[in-house]
């Protein structure tokens, strides 16, 4: 098959390494595949990079970003028909709300093409304002109607987007996020040397949170929590960066918690098995999150995870992997916190059920093939051999 998948921009997130992945898998497989995606404008750069290696061919417009722009956004729909008349691909499969809009209506406009989007995350949801609100909904109802099929990282995601009216039923698919699971599922040395970085012992207990530092990724209900925290071998650790990184260094020092909550900026993917490892307890206390690929890889590193109960995070947070806990809810995080920290048996036990959920249910393998299998189903072609 000649599949054209499109995508904002390749930072450092769940949605770009899904993407990457997918379309590494599917060159594998044989088929002929095209990645069109913005530029790289940020030091993330690690993604294109790996993308410019896959062997298939990758383009980068210009005038493609996340930021709403109609002048640029009117370049890009321009280019996106002109690609994909050149490319003919029989599926184009667009990744995140903006390259949705735009890649479904010029695939539309050029005729003959299947179009798929997976949704990683809705853009709209109930802290926005309600004008903001209704654009992005009504925009998403448009694109969806142009739909062939609808890919959602989550069942919670198929019936928020239902129940605002984006799609029908029959065009949803549940396809969990893939992960490479291998690196996961062995402590590396590295791990070792992380917890030494940051001058932790083997006594201390480290609870993580792997995300950018931005708004609604609940950065502020965490050091609420470790405010509340006594015990001072329970340690903090923020891996990401973002334009919060100011504020919140501002309160962590307000609350004197410099000794406790440590801040590693931006790490590459295949650092990231020995954060986990490294780490005691993974939490993510996101206000907005498809699926936070933090907790899965948490669970393949064998790692109990605290959660807020947002979108898909009850499909892996059970009572058997993990605490979930309602959004905003500071004071039930750092009773959960504690739990943890004192019993490192329970801390075991949630980890190894994590693996067994997780160690099938994300590789990135098997998500590809199922992916494969969609497409041949619009197609009518026969499943592979």
């Amino acid at each position: 098959m000649r599949i054209c998948h499109v995508i904002t921009r390749l930072i450092l997130g769940g949605a770009q390494e899904n993407t990457i992945l997918t379309c590494e898998g599917l060159r594998a497989r044989g088929h002929e595949v095209t990645l069109i995606t913005g530029p790289a404008l940020v030091p993330e750069v690690e993604l294109m990079t790996r993308a410019l290696r896959g062997g298939y061919e990758v383009v980068v417009l210009e005038a493609l970003r996340r930021e709403i722009c109609l002048w640029r956004d009117w370049q890009s729909l321009r280019q996106l028909r002109r690609h994909l008349r050149r490319l003919r691909p029989d599926v184009m499969h667009s990744h995140s709300s903006k390259a949705g809009i735009l890649a479904s209506r010029a695939a539309a406009d050029v005729g003959g093409i299947k179009i798929v989007h997976t949704i990683h995350g809705l853009p709209f949801h109930p802290h926005q304002c309600p004008l903001v609100h209704r654009l992005f909904i009504a925009l998403e109802r448009r694109a969806a109607a142009r739909s062939d099929a609808l890919v959602s990282v989550a069942d919670a995601m198929t019936a928020q987007a239902l129940a605002a009216g984006v799609g029908r039923a029959e065009q949803y698919t549940t396809l969990y996020l893939g992960m490479e699971v291998a690196p996961y599922l062995h402590r590396p040395g590295e791990a070792e040397a992380f917890r030494a970085a940051i001058g932790l012992g083997k006594q201390d207990v480290l609870v993580t949170q792997v995300s950018r530092l931005a708004e609604l990724k609940g950065h502020e209900y965490i050091l609420a929590a470790a405010w509340q925290i006594a015990d001072p071998r329970v340690h903090f650790c923020f891996v990401g960066d973002g334009h919060l990184r100011r504020r919140i260094e501002a309160q962590i020092r307000r609350q004197h918690l410099e000794a406790r909550v440590h801040l590693t900026g931006l790490l590459g993917p295949d650092r990231i098995p020995a954060v986990m490892h490294a780490s005691d307890i993974v939490v993510h206390c996101s206000l907005h999150e498809g699926l936070a690929r933090a907790l899965p890889q948490a669970m393949l590193a064998g790692k109990p995870a605290v959660s807020f109960d947002v979108d898909g995070a009850r499909e892996v947070v059970t009572a058997e992997t993990g605490i979930l806990l309602p959004p905003k809810d500071a004071a039930g995080l750092k009773q959960a916190i504690e739990t943890l920290a004192g019993d490192a048996e329970l801390r075991a036990r949630l980890g190894e059920n994590g693996r067994r959920l997780c160690r099938e249910r994300f590789d990135h393998h098997r998500m590809v093939e199922q992916i494969e299998r969609l497409y041949r189903r619009l197609l009518g072609s026969p499943p592979a051999a």
